[in-house]
């Protein structure tokens, strides 16, 4: 029994290592229209980040200002 079990453990080994070292297929090239569409949402959402990271520092100045002001200081 206990062969039996070695012999299961080193064939899923075996195979777990082969099946590692497997090569997935290529994927297909992309067409014109698919890169176009693919850079034009990549150029909306650095815009919409760099919009939200501008909102983001004027709260902060906003709250510092608030702040400093509330304390006395200039």
């Amino acid at each position: 029994m206990k062969k039996l079990l070695a012999f299961i453990v080193a064939g899923a080994l075996l195979g777990a290592g082969a099946a590692s070292l497997a090569k997935l297929p290529p994927a297909p090239p992309k067409s014109d229209a698919e890169k176009k569409t693919e850079a034009d949402k990549a150029a909306a959402s650095k815009a919409k980040e760099a919009a939200d990271l501008a909102k983001a520092q004027d709260r902060a100045v906003a709250n510092y200002k608030k702040n400093h002001a509330a304390m006395g200081k200039k």
